[in-house]
């Protein structure tokens, strides 16, 4: 499948459900950089993260027999509120598998959506094992959370919406690495009209496994320390699709701390008016930690979703 080729298809399919997130401006970030920063806020999308694209562009494309055998997901908790969410607006329930780590505010969005919820695992690379294999011998369908080109392509969705909002105007983004179907969508969207455009994928340094994989020239085996990016903590599958992607498409990667996470996302909270996750604030701090480099420049930084815990909040706002 030609990744570019079905980043257009997923556009047209998912429209139906998902939304065109706000490109926003921002006056704060941008101060003193002769450039201008925008905000993609994925965090104003359905189900509070832009999962919800990479996972209905999926579900929507399987036959409706299909789907009524069932889907299974493993999750940390966005990918599989997405799931559920779109299942259940066909009249379809998810099965999804997280591991023992996830946030307990995550899991409750994943039952409130409506799915079945099952616990396996300390690492989410261990957790999508079991789930794939679970979902095989139930004659059911795995949607995985990055390691899949449809999935991708919904996420690849958010860099056509970019290059529309901003008519081509744009130099770099910087984006939160998990397994790298974000980044990956994003970068093969925008690079097969702008080659130009820099990719600038962030991690943070407690589970920064695809920029280590990378480095390494082969997916990495590595433990990942807590990280208030939860959303992007964890293993990669072996043999995952987005690793190559990732080599192919992404110019740099950038590892950042966990005080400059909270710092960026204290900063985001009280400028923009509004709640992100880790993830996202991992995306701003790669920016800040690089801004110098942007100063003329027209960034967009991705706010991958808004969901998080009132414990974390409490804890990245206690200063």
């Amino acid at each position: 499948m030609d990744l570019t080729t079905a980043i257009f298809e997923a556009d047209r399919r998912i429209r139906p459900y998902v939304r065109e997130t706000p490109l926003d401006p921002s006056p704060s970030f941008s101060q003193g950089s002769g450039g201008q920063v925008y905000f993609k806020l994925e965090n104003m999308q359905h189900t509070g993260s832009f999962k919800v694209r990479g996972a209905t562009n999926k579900i929507v494309s399987l036959d409706d027999a299909v789907r009524q055998r069932g889907c299974v997901a493993a999750s940390t908790g966005n990918h599989g509120t997405a799931v559920a969410f779109t299942l259940g607006k066909l009249g379809r329930r998810a099965t999804v598998f997280v591991p023992e780590t996830a946030s307990a505010a995550k899991v409750e969005s994943i039952r409130i959506a409506g799915a079945d919820v099952q616990v396996y695992g300390q690492d989410s690379a261990d957790t999508e094992k079991h789930a794939r294999r679970w979902a095989a011998e139930q004659s059911m369908t795995y949607v995985s959370p990055y390691n899949d080109p449809l999935v991708i392509a919904g996420q690849g969705t958010i860099g056509l919406e970019i290059d529309r909002q901003l008519d081509g105007g744009l130099d770099a983004v910087f984006a939160s690495v998990g397994g790298g179907g974000l980044i990956s969508g994003i970068a093969a969207a925008l690079k097969a009209k702008r080659p130009e455009v820099r990719i600038i994928g962030c991690s943070p340094e407690n589970s920064a496994v695809m920029a280590e994989s990378v480095q390494a020239g082969r997916i990495v085996d590595l433990a990942s320390s807590p990280t208030l990016s939860d959303g992007t903590a964890g293993g990669l599958e072996a043999g995952a699709i987005t690793f190559d992607l990732c080599r192919e498409l992404v110019d740099e990667h950038i590892r950042v701390t966990e005080e400059e996470i909270a710092a960026c996302m204290r900063r985001f909270i009280a400028s923009q008016h509004m709640l992100i996750e880790g993830a996202a604030g991992v995306a701003i701090a790669g920016f800040e930690r690089e801004r110098k480099r942007f100063e003329d420049a027209t960034v967009a930084v991705i706010i991958c979703g808004a969901n998080i815990g009132l414990d974390t909040l409490r804890r990245v706002l206690a200063v």
